[in-house]
């Protein structure tokens, strides 16, 4: 039933351990570690965000069983008001990661009381502690220099689309708002893209944990604050990285007050690594992360100059993209006239992405949207098939005529109604957002 308490200085499997007294860890410290340590390795397990590139399958395979267990935990147990059927997609927060966030807590602190119970007598767990901070810093490393590498070359947040930029402010979400804001700014993406690149890169080594976990911590606190202002649905993964980095930290918290409020240098801590009796399995150890750290870094560059090619702004744009004012509209043979009361009427079209994923979104004369498409351009054929994304049962075909590049005739059916719109390009640098620029000098403020 678990050893005696740690003497001082006693020699532990991690080596020499002269901070864990006679007495061991006071009894909160124990208690909190059994229950982080169970709580960070469940969360891990069912949100290993894509730490090891290439994994993506064999997260697929075990966690199916927990796509029935989750939703059984949340109708039998918590008695929700709908069922489960949404998983993990582009939102970290749906329902389900809610319910899988309190599963695992629960499990923790179910887990905590029986350890607790079963080990009433081990004081002190050293060597744990190493491997739970090793795991931490890794998991956070990484996600990091994705999340930073995908800033760098301009991934995550690329220039505002040319729909986004004939969106009035009051008619955006508050997620869209920021990912303009976060988009428009190349140099702002390298500023926030370094930052947490830089973080990851020093979480990777454990000279610097501390120096890692402290710029994690503060990359990661303004990445959980805009998630929560902005309401962008990546919350709780944003709200588990600052908390892993809080933990890396938590032994040198004194440390850190002492010498920024009291003057007070001392010695950070650090968890000894564990010894190797045998050489060869130092080296082979060594060997062994250096190579794992080379395969992420080069896996995830590699990852990132593919996807490089089918969005974000260095990638190739989509055939006939650009803003489209409608000239004229002809309806059965009929012309309508932009009366700001037709509800049928096209004011715009706007094609944009990339050829492997154009779409095209339109606008009524009373510039509301009438719906985003894909819209999958034949150039053997002349025609443009859009397909509704609420709806892909929704589609339509028009033949297309360019008589002059700025200029474009579409001619087809929509529904029951055969239609000929006559179209002229926008030129859409002249967004003052888009021509502004930079300006060393400004003689007063251009606030608009």
């Amino acid at each position: 039933m678990g050893q005696t308490p740690l003497s001082p200085g006693r020699q532990t499997a991690l080596g020499t351990d002269p901070s864990v007294p006679a007495s061991g860890w006071p009894l909160p410290k124990q208690l909190t570690f059994r229950f982080f340590f169970l709580f960070f390795i469940l969360y891990i397990f069912f949100n290993p965000n894509g730490v090891v590139p290439f994994t993506e399958g064999l997260f697929g395979w075990y966690i199916q069983p927990f796509h029935q267990l989750i939703p059984w935990f949340g109708a039998h147990i918590l008695h929700l008001s709908h069922p489960i059927t949404v998983f993990t997609n582009g939102s970290g927060d749906t329902t389900y990661d809610f319910v899988i966030l309190l599963f695992i807590f629960v499990l923790s602190l179910l887990g905590c009381a029986v350890w607790s119970a079963l080990h009433r007598h081990h004081h002190a767990y050293p060597t744990l502690y190493y491997w739970l901070s090793f795991i931490l810093r890794y998991y956070i490393a990484v996600t990091m220099l994705s999340y930073g590498l995908f800033k760098v070359i301009k991934l995550q947040f690329p220039f505002p689309g040319l729909s986004s930029l004939l969106e009035p402010y009051g008619k955006s979400s508050p997620m869209g708002l920021a990912w303009n804001f976060m988009g428009y700014s190349e140099g702002y993406n390298y500023f926030a893209g370094i930052a947490e690149t830089l973080a990851g890169l020093l979480l990777l080594f454990r000279r610097t944990t501390i120096a890692g976990a402290l710029l994690a911590f503060v990359v990661c606190s303004n990445v959980m604050a805009m998630n929560y202002c902005f309401d962008i649905p990546v919350k709780l993964l944003s709200t588990m990285l600052v908390l892993m980095s809080l933990y890396l930290l938590s032994d040198n918290f004194s440390v850190i007050a002492g010498f920024l409020f009291k003057k007070r240098v001392t010695a950070l801590k650090q968890p000894p690594a564990p010894p190797f009796k045998k050489r060869s399995i130092l080296i082979g150890w060594t060997v062994g992360k250096s190579l794992f750290i080379a395969f992420v870094l080069i896996a995830s560059v590699f990852q990132l100059i593919d996807a490089r090619a089918s969005y974000g702004d260095a990638a190739p744009h989509a055939a006939f993209r650009g803003i489209y004012d409608v000239r004229s509209f002809i309806r059965n043979k009929d012309t309508l006239p932009p009366l700001v009361t037709d509800t049928f009427r096209w004011k715009q079209l706007v094609i944009d992405g990339s050829p492997t994923y154009p779409y095209a979104s339109i606008r009524t004369i009373n510039d509301s949207t009438k719906g985003y498409y894909s819209c999958k351009i034949d150039s053997v054929l002349h025609t443009m098939k859009f397909t509704s994304y609420r709806d892909s049962t929704d589609q339509f075909i028009f033949a297309y005529h360019q008589p002059q590049n700025d200029s474009l005739i579409l001619s087809g059916a929509w529904k029951k109604d055969s239609l000929e719109i006559r179209l002229k390009a926008y030129d859409w640098k002249n967004f003052l957002l888009v021509r502004r620029g930079f300006h060393w000098i400004n003689e007063y403020p251009l606030n608009r």
